[in-house]
């Protein structure tokens, strides 16, 4: 998944880009200046917050490391404050080095996760002293840099970056929590239940041309941007993602038993790894049941299915009838407002995600049910595009026409090929401050570790053409 993980080797590599922010040439008043700082601080307050919550276990159990897919968690907790420190200390703070005698240490690009627990890594104590005295230097650094001129710091950029990044970990670290064996470390509250009325299996979007990405986010990042007009075909969405029912029946008629519906490369991944079910789900006599976060529970069936890879998405459209739907018709579902012809921030409107419109912020740790955030619906009335879960598009991770690499090639540019396909809209797992209605994330199309899932799209018949 996305992540800021700059390497050393580029800490004087930063690529020099056109300013599209969009904001006034002359920077921010004083006024402006103080509200833009109190809002960087408070993000990155948020995310150390959440970055404690996490890490605020016993010292065997954030040491070990619970899948080779993940590193341990004290690697993540150093890892966001050698990031940290190279960002907002030393390149937009000027200042010396805390720790250069770590940055190759927590360098994800030189050191695999699987082999992460066999590096001398910091101990807690010492991991979490380091993180406090590098966030004691990067909020002195945003008392003091102007906040204008260089698009490093213009609108706060690098800080909102960085408090992305840290939450980007988070994340990764919620999802290490549900690998660990044992009694739940972890609480959070039920989400809402069901508040929409009866909905549509499907809504249609009509053909046209909208602008998708953003040239004017001052957050965003480079490969969000620069916004560009893209025509889309009409075509039918699922209003909500496929939930657990559906999926499951796709089991029950044996789908992952019969090549059919799986691409070449899907078959050869679910049947050589012996792949029946989506991951933690196990059966019990007649019913399904999963396991996550230390609590065992039948599965339920109104949620949004959770920990499904871009294969077995792809394999489920297909049982279906339908098809994974693109990049652009997703943002175009979500962002597109067919009586204005604007580009939304988000799915409700420009307004930032609140507890009524979206499943976002781990404050709770599962999807909510479907139908559950009616005012978060889209102006083409599809819901759920923002939380929940990460949704699997068909489309393989580039950069948009005019793509400028920023601040550093490493971020996106590398990923960049067929390796990735691009996940949309977030999940329960993701803060506000990392997901908008342009925000793009990709991994590799075997991933179920992931707080994954999906909807289908199909293409519309002549008659609902005409």
């Amino acid at each position: 998944m996305a992540a800021f993980d700059r390497s050393p080797a580029s800490a004087q590599d930063v690529v020099a880009a056109p300013d599209t922010t969009g904001t006034a040439g002359a920077g921010p008043s004083a006024e402006g200046a103080d509200a833009l700082r109190a809002h960087a601080a408070a993000a990155l307050d948020r995310a150390r917050r959440r970055t404690a919550t996490l890490t605020d276990i016993d010292d065997a159990e954030l040491t070990r490391q619970h899948s080779k897919l993940m590193s341990p968690l004290v690697w993540d907790l150093a890892h966001v404050g050698s990031q940290e420190e190279i960002w907002l200390v030393r390149d937009v703070g000027g200042r010396e080095p805390l720790r250069p005698d770590i940055d190759d240490l927590y360098d994800a690009f030189q050191h695999p996760r699987a082999d992460r627990p066999e590096l001398p890594l910091l101990g807690p104590d010492e991991a979490r002293a380091y993180v406090g005295q590098v966030r004691e230097k990067a909020l002195d650094a945003l008392d003091r840099v102007p906040l204008q001129g260089d698009r490093l710091t213009k609108s706060g950029f690098a800080f909102g970056m960085i408090a992305q990044h840290e939450q980007q970990h988070d994340e990764t670290m919620l999802a290490t929590h549900q690998l660990r064996r044992g009694d739940p470390l972890l609480d959070a509250p039920a989400p809402p239940g069901r508040r929409a009325g009866p909905l549509p299996e499907e809504v249609v979007v009509p053909a046209g041309s909208f602008v998708m990405g953003t040239s004017v986010e001052p957050w965003a990042l480079d490969n969000e941007r620069p916004a560009h007009e893209v025509h889309v075909d009409g075509f039918a969405l699922d209003t909500v993602p496929v939930t657990c029912e559906r999926y499951a029946a796709f089991l029950e008629a044996g789908g992952y038993d019969d090549p059919r519906w799986w691409s070449e490369a899907g078959w050869a991944y679910v049947s050589g790894h012996g792949i029946t079910a989506p991951r933690f789900w196990y059966r019990d006599g007649g019913r399904w049941r999963r396991c996550r976060f230390g609590v065992d529970e039948p599965v339920p069936a109104d949620e949004p299915v959770l920990h499904v890879s871009f294969h077995e998405a792809e394999a489920y459209a297909a049982w279906a009838g339908k098809r994974l739907p693109t990049e652009a018709e997703w943002e175009k579902a979500a962002r597109h407002d067919p009586v204005s012809g604007r580009s939304l921030r988000y799915p409700w409107g420009d307004d930032d995600p609140t507890a009524d419109r979206a499943n976002l912020g781990q404050r709770h740790l599962r999807p909510a049910p479907v139908g559950a955030y009616p005012d978060g619906a889209s102006p083409v009335g599809a819901h759920h595009l923002i939380g929940d879960v990460w949704e699997w598009t068909s489309t393989d991770f580039c950069g948009y026409p005019g793509f400028t690499a920023f601040p550093y090639r490493e971020y996106s540019e590398v990923f960049f090929g067929g390796d990735h396909k691009v996940l949309r809209g977030g999940s329960f797992g993701t803060d506000p401050v990392a997901i908008r209605g342009t925000f793009r994330n990709w991994d590799y199309p075997i991933r179920r570790q992931i707080f994954t899932g999906f909807r289908c799209a199909r293409d519309l018949t002549r008659d609902e053409v005409m």
